[in-house]
């Protein structure tokens, strides 16, 4: 096989989509492939090929996780073509004990970001960063946010062939109806653009970063995600159990949802100190 089509690739997001892989996912995915395709050219698909591109990647100073991740996608379109021998081993990554302080957004730098997006004027996405912040909900899930969904305080969310139900806190459910009722909307999503569409992951994550300046919180750790991460870490806090954590975030691994529980370098540091091995 020599070369990656377009209409291959576009088979390949088909299936992903088919299988409800979130749209971020499906989104990287495809375009972690099309940067194969285009390094690739006209040249074989062979194995050779598929290893030398993770070579590449790591001489252009990637981070072995970010390798990885465009690897994932490879293999899996890999898979998808019926080339499984020619998927590429995994870079072996030691488990991280600590996350990096420069993208852990802090409570402090949240409300930060809500106060400037209020000062600013920008109501929905004051309330939106509330929504997730408060529920730990995905971002491809905002669309579960209905009126009829603050009504009752609760929602069913739908993802890769699974329900699980989201509970929203009563404060934030009574300001959901509010904006809702002053946008108009009487049912359906509440978090909606001016012609009536949902936002999209893109729209959110532009939004965020246009408060960092004002707010004093580092680009580095305003993106959408982020939130979800804070919700986890200050639930845990709260209930120490990673398992009923895992059960709210809609994760299948506990694996997964430890990765949000990582500490950073700093609080890392701080529990050694406190160990008491140093006379």
């Amino acid at each position: 096989m020599f070369g990656i089509e377009n209409g291959q690739i576009e088979a390949f997001r088909r299936m992903l989509e088919s299988e409800e892989r979130a749209g971020g996912t499906v989104e990287k995915y495809v375009r972690d492939v099309r940067e194969f395709a285009a390094w690739l050219g006209q040249r074989e698909l062979d194995h050779e090929a598929a290893a030398a591109w993770k070579d590449q990647l790591l001489e252009k100073g990637l981070a072995p996780v970010t390798v990885n991740a465009k690897l994932s996608a490879l293999n899996r379109f890999l898979a998808f073509m019926g080339l499984s021998d020619r998927r590429v081993k995994y870079l072996r990554i030691q488990k991280r004990l600590f996350r990096s302080r420069e993208r852990e957004l802090t409570k402090g730098e949240y409300l930060r970001l809500l106060e400037t997006a209020k000062d600013r004027g920008k109501r929905r996405l004051a309330l939106l960063m509330e929504t997730v912040c408060a529920t730990g909900i995905r971002v491809s899930e905002v669309k579960y946010i209905t009126v009829e969904a603050a009504k009752t305080g609760r929602t069913d969310i739908f993802l890769k062939g699974k329900i699980r139900t989201i509970l929203i806190p009563g404060k934030l459910c009574r300001k959901l109806l509010k904006y809702a009722e002053k946008q108009k909307t009487a049912s359906g999503e509440i978090f909606l653009t001016r012609s009536g569409r949902g936002l999209t992951r893109r729209q959110i994550w532009a939004e965020m970063k246009g408060l960092c300046k004002a707010a004093g919180v580092a680009a580095t750790k305003v993106f959408p995600h982020n939130l979800r991460h804070l919700f986890a870490r200050t639930f845990y806090r709260a209930c120490h159990d990673v398992a009923k954590l895992a059960d709210v975030l809609g994760h299948s691994s506990i694996e997964t949802t430890r990765i949000y529980l990582i500490s950073t370098g700093t609080e890392h540091a701080r529990r050694l100190e406190r160990l008491g091995l140093i006379s």
